[in-house]
């Protein structure tokens, strides 16, 4: 997941946050990218860097097969876990960058997720991962 905050939605925005995940996940390939339909996600800009990246955008035309609920949900988490209950203790917009880094990494790392058997999505991808390797070691 990349981040990036500002006092501004636009392109350089989220291509700083793009290129942030690709560069911290090693470039990873044929990986879907949840987004809501926001004309920053869409512009020429961000729609060629994830193609040259590999990377498959969830939004699209009505009715495609990708769902966007995964990133509305932590969206609106975070929205409410962060930006709702923590607004009033900030000075500045680096209280909201340090905010949100700790929310990120304690959601990445921490909290249980009970659709991936309540752990935290750090440990569900290292077991993903971890499987891969043994199966590959037993073929």
């Amino acid at each position: 997941m990349g981040w990036k905050v500002s006092n501004r939605m636009n392109t350089d925005m989220v291509m700083a946050a793009l290129n942030q995940a690709i560069a911290d996940r090693n470039h990873p390939k044929d990986v879907i990218h949840h987004s809501d339909r926001g004309v920053q996600y869409l512009s020429i800009r961000y729609t060629d860097k994830m193609c040259d990246s590999g990377i498959i955008a969830s939004v699209g035309t009505t009715g495609d097969s990708y769902d966007n609920a995964l990133a509305e949900t932590v969206n609106g988490l975070y929205k409410s876990e962060v930006i709702d209950y923590l607004k009033e203790n900030w000075t500045g917009i680096n209280d909201v960058e340090l905010a949100t880094l700790e929310w990120v990494d304690w959601f990445n790392k921490i909290r249980l997720h009970s659709t991936i058997g309540y752990v935290s999505p750090f440990e569900f991808e290292k077991r993903y991962y971890d499987n891969l390797i043994l199966s590959g070691m037993a073929a």
